[in-house]
């Protein structure tokens, strides 16, 4: 996927977050769903910035962009700023 594959998926996550939150407010989605889907969301989301700033990395410094991959949720989850 490109940068601009992932800046669309990117978005359209945020749109699902938005979606969820607007069902829990309206009253068709429980609470308990709400937050499952959400933590979901926002993993994925977590996964695409962080793919995305690798791809960016490894263009400035000459290397391929293409050797940027989708890291899993135990290191994206997991990083101490």
């Amino acid at each position: 996927m490109d940068d601009s594959g992932i800046l669309d998926h990117i978005s359209a996550l945020v749109e699902r977050e938005h979606e969820l939150r607007a069902r829990r407010a309206d009253g068709t989605l429980d609470a308990e769903t709400e937050l499952e889907e959400l933590r979901a969301t926002e993993v994925a989301l977590d996964q695409c910035w962080d793919l995305l700033r690798q791809r960016r990395a490894k263009r400035e410094f000459g290397q391929s962009e293409d050797e940027a991959h989708a890291r899993p949720e135990s290191v994206v989850e997991h990083y101490r700023g």
